[in-house]
């Protein structure tokens, strides 16, 4: 498993400079301010970036992102404790909040920058989540095949300051548009009633 040595503050002893050992876990799921809440929610994860990954602009900006001119997706980069949560827990919150069987976008949003995708950074990882979508294609939930891709994780550009935690910072504008977009009565529709 690809692990992460640093220091937060969470779990810090008082003024001790402890390391904690953690992972990283990238998904690409349309919007990325949509895709932030589900994980940060989550018990032992630690932190959750929205960015721009999979493509070939480096250091590429929103409205070049946005144009779809810049091969990237809009993402997401998590940290967590694996000790706490495993990467399997992270994949079934993935599946759950996007549309696998759209190959054009995600909900309102079109264009290969708002792509379904898991962006894998070790062996482990890759089984794990090719393994995840074999059992959703076999359990017979969708008669559409399932288009998200699993690649290689890359270079990862963390967005602008005013696109991380967008949910928290505008909650009535995140608000209307979520709902605007139809997200929540598509995730709806797919998976049944968020529990």
């Amino acid at each position: 498993m690809f692990f992460l040595s640093s220091f937060h503050p969470a779990y810090s002893d008082n003024n001790s400079t402890a390391s904690q050992e953690f992972a990283k876990a990238t998904f690409a799921g349309g919007c990325f301010w949509c895709m932030e809440p589900p994980f940060e929610q989550l018990p032992s994860v630690v932190s959750v970036t929205s960015g721009y990954t999979g493509g070939y602009k480096t250091n590429p900006t929103y409205p070049e992102v946005s144009s779809g001119d810049t091969g990237h997706a809009e993402a997401i980069e998590i940290i967590y404790n694996p000790a706490k949560i495993n990467y399997s827990r992270l994949l079934d919150v993935f599946w759950r909040n996007i549309d696998p069987l759209d190959a054009t976008g995600q909900f309102c949003d079109k264009g290969q920058q708002y792509r379904s995708a898991i962006f894998y950074h070790d062996d482990e990882q890759q089984r794990l989540a090719e393994a995840s979508k074999l059992v959703l294609e076999q359990s017979g939930r969708f008669n559409q095949p399932i288009v998200t891709t699993i690649v290689p994780a890359t270079i990862f550009y963390a967005a602008e300051d005013y696109h991380q935690h967008y949910y928290q910072k505008n909650p009535v504008r995140y608000k209307f548009y979520r709902y605007s977009c139809g997200r929540d009565q598509r995730l709806e529709e797919l998976w049944g009633t968020p529990q």
